[in-house]
């Protein structure tokens, strides 16, 4: 029985072997970040910081003959990270401030950080003036007067992630979708406004 012939064109080249050890290490790098961050997570078993409206005011509601809204209302919001262990970062803060469909304000602000176990405070004056309703809006107003209730609608969203060390989390999402409610005079209604779950 003849012999194999084994010729040049059957050994692995330098290349492929250096390219195999490469991967290798990387697989391994890989294997060993994830149980480094993995074991982190189970050790911190930090939480996800979440943003609520803590205080909201309706100064002024006017409604002119004309079928013209003026409006003034007093919203502070409130970053919190309640980790003892972690560092949060926030960007993307954007939420839009409507009156039954109809976009008064957007209120946006610049990346932060909040420390450990610590939050931070916003405050927004919105004063939209000359805003024109249509009649279904204007039928809206006088419904809302006639109540002594008055409706805003609060909607946006926050990036967010913790941070220990050089670690860092993926970024999550906090959403706000509720409503803010006022009387005439401009109390607020317990109105709860909060992307923490429940």
């Amino acid at each position: 029985m003849p012999r194999p012939i084994i010729g040049s064109q059957r050994r692995t080249h330098p290349l492929i072997w250096c390219a195999a050890i490469i991967c290798t290490i990387c697989t391994v790098i890989v294997i060993i970040t994830g149980m480094v961050i993995f074991i982190g997570y189970l050790a911190i078993r930090p939480k996800i910081p979440f943003v609520s409206v803590t205080y909201a005011r309706l100064d002024n509601f006017q409604y002119t003959q004309g079928g013209v809204l003026n409006t003034e209302i007093n919203i502070v919001f409130k970053a919190e990270n309640d980790n003892v262990q972690a560092h949060a970062s926030f960007s993307d803060f954007g939420y839009y401030l409507s009156f039954h469909g109809l976009k008064i304000a957007r209120l946006q602000n610049n990346p932060f950080e909040v420390d450990k176990n610590g939050s931070a405070y916003f405050n927004y004056d919105v004063k939209s003036y000359s805003i024109p309703l249509d009649p279904d809006h204007s039928a809206i107003v006088d419904r809302s007067y006639k109540q002594n209730r008055i409706a805003f609608d609060l909607i946006g969203h926050t990036r967010t992630r913790w941070r220990v060390g050089p670690l860092k989390s993926v970024k999550f999402w906090l959403r706000l979708n509720c409503e803010l409610t006022f009387q005439v005079d401009g109390n607020s209604i317990d109105s709860h406004c909060t992307s923490k779950s429940k």
